[in-house]
């Protein structure tokens, strides 16, 4: 055994109200997730904890999680399919609370609170995180049919999410609120995580490099240890031109919803993205930074409204 590293017990890069502030509890989780415990073993160190490299127990340690913090009694998702590390997930989503409650003293909750996930995916993270920790309501819109069905069945099984929780199919891969918000609907916030490769190509040598750094050798190929369908992790011209391509579409939806975000995986991506929102006139950007373990992730927001309209919306909706 490998002398024992020394630990912070609580991850002060995680937002404060995220729930994964403190290291991961495996007898409780395997309390709440008996199909857990055949993943749990010491590392190393003498620390229980899984094989991060093993999709099987990547799925298994996120079901216990959100079985356990966020109240669930089913969650799964086919195979192959992206399995999202939650901690990181539920950043995005505090910060969307902060985000909305803006110079106030009192974060905007409930189901008449609503946003929409463009790519809820099979695994229906953001809407369960959200409505777990603030009572709001989604509308998630996907293309893909098995992470609609995934979805639906997630919706379905889970007795809070059957009324505040709505999954739109979008017919039109290029599209993003078209033919799914409908005229005159309104949502406080959307919330997206692109596909943040160009290609296959991108995605696998990223996956390569993750592994390196993360095992210390050069591996043979790359696992994609957190799934992931081509539309999750690949689009032609990256998240540049997903992101690029959502700001123009989200001039048209201007007046339906307060703040419109998406995760900027690369910093390089953030110059385009402003100059882009500067085309579109958005009257407020913000770019919000978030840490998770080594890595600084961030996502941008941006409104239409003028501040009267804000002003308006707020009085009117929060």
């Amino acid at each position: 055994m490998e002398k024992k590293k020394q630990h912070p017990e609580v991850k002060s890069e995680l937002h404060p109200r995220n729930q994964h502030r403190s290291r991961y509890n495996f007898d409780a989780l395997i309390k709440s997730s008996p199909k857990l415990s055949p993943y749990v073993a010491p590392n190393k160190y003498g620390d229980d904890s899984i094989d991060f490299f093993n999709p099987a127990a990547v799925k298994a340690l996120n079901k216990a999680l959100l079985i356990h913090h966020y109240g669930l009694d089913y969650w799964d998702i086919p195979e192959h399919y992206l399995c999202p590390p939650i901690p990181g997930r539920a950043d995005y989503i505090h910060n969307i609370a902060d985000l909305l409650k803006g110079e106030g003293t009192v974060i905007p909750k409930g189901n008449h609170i609503k946003g929409i996930d463009i790519g809820v995916g099979a695994n229906c993270i953001y809407p369960i995180i959200g409505h777990h920790e603030y009572g709001w309501s989604f509308i998630g819109s996907d293309t893909d049919e098995a992470a609609i069905i995934s979805a639906k069945e997630i919706e379905q099984k889970n007795y809070d999410l059957r009324s505040t929780l709505e999954i739109r199919r979008q017919e039109k891969a290029n599209n993003f609120f078209y033919d799914i918000l409908k005229p005159e609907e309104k949502v406080d916030f959307s919330i997206c995580n692109p596909p943040f490769h160009a290609s296959a190509e991108d995605a696998q040598k990223a996956s390569l490099k993750k592994q390196r750094n993360l095992k210390g050798k050069r591996p043979n190929k790359a696992l994609l240890n957190f799934g992931g369908q081509h539309n999750e992790l690949w689009t032609k011209g990256g998240e540049a031109r997903f992101v690029k391509d959502m700001i123009y579409e989200s001039k048209h939806f201007g007046k339906q919803c307060f703040w419109f975000t998406s995760l900027i995986s690369k910093e390089v991506t953030l110059k385009p993205t402003y100059k882009v929102l500067e085309k579109v006139n958005a009257t407020v950007v913000k770019t919000i930074e978030m840490g998770q373990g080594h890595k600084v992730s961030r996502f941008i927001a941006w409104t239409f409204l003028t501040e009267q309209e804000q002003n308006d919306w707020i009085k009117e909706r929060f």
